[in-house]
């Protein structure tokens, strides 16, 4: 009875297809953890975010890219991938001081973020009179640093006055003013309930923050993702996505890096 015998080319064939399901199994193990470790570092360290409005001008753009770090304040549910409810309100947590720049899930529609500037703690009162802000029946200093034209992304142009508002703290930070009689220039007094925030945008003017009770208001502890730490990258916007001769002149090249202040 003759025996079975395998040709050279059956045994090159085999050997050929176990090297690519090894490479296949590399790949998919490599692309795995790739896919862990990130999902680690946006949960627990940093998360990237970019900015897609003008109301915290002139300290954050429109096409500004920055990283928001998660531990600043601790974890949430809103800490986790598409907030799952794997987190009973806030572990680990530090609170939020003012002046902070910070991500937030938008009390209103918790699937949208909002970037804005810590203004009242729990317990504070807060109010806009003719344009002025006050914290505790307390006029909050603002020194004025001139006048400049902001070009809008429409096209068009708008006169603002330039201040430098010192918090209670002692943060300073730069404020954008149309003018004192706006919308949001004159308010009732908030009193910020505990385990609550108050949160205001730096283009006074221009913001729809916790003075807009209905969209934004008093804004949870647990609904904060993180603090606002640093930019990545910064574009102007006027290269159209295939123009890719022209990426290198779109690029704000001295925000680069640049802390958030």
């Amino acid at each position: 009875m003759a025996e079975e015998t395998t040709s050279p080319s059956e045994t090159s064939d085999s050997v050929f297809k176990k090297s690519a399901e090894k490479e296949w199994m590399e790949l998919f193990s490599t692309a795995f953890w790739a896919i862990a470790v990130a999902l680690v570092i946006r949960t627990f360290l940093f998360e990237p975010f970019n900015i897609p409005s003008g109301s915290m001008k002139p300290n954050l753009l429109v096409g500004d890219y920055l990283f928001v770090s998660k531990y600043s304040y601790g974890y949430s549910r809103y800490s986790l991938p598409f907030g799952l409810p794997l987190i009973q309100g806030r572990v680990a947590g530090s609170m939020p001081q003012q002046g902070d720049v910070a991500v937030f899930k938008l009390p209103s529609n918790t699937r949208t973020d909002y970037i804005k500037r810590v203004v009242g703690l729990p317990g504070d009162h807060i109010q806009m009179t003719r344009g002025r802000l006050y914290i505790n029946k307390k006029l909050i200093p603002r020194e004025p640093l001139g006048m400049i034209i902001d070009h809008e992304s429409d096209g068009s142009d708008t006169e603002m006055q330039v201040f430098e508002e010192t918090l209670p703290n002692g943060v300073k930070h730069i404020i954008y003013e149309e003018g004192d009689n706006g919308p949001l220039d004159n308010t009732r007094e908030y009193i910020v309930p505990e385990g609550h925030f108050f949160m205001m945008g730096d283009n006074r003017d221009n913001s729809q923050d916790s003075r807009v009770e209905d969209l934004v208001g008093f804004v949870p502890y647990d609904h904060f993702v993180g603090k606002a730490e640093r930019l990545f990258f910064s574009t102007n916007g006027n290269a159209k996505l295939w123009e890719f001769w022209r990426w290198p002149t779109t690029v704000r090249y001295t925000r680069l890096l640049k802390a958030v202040e």
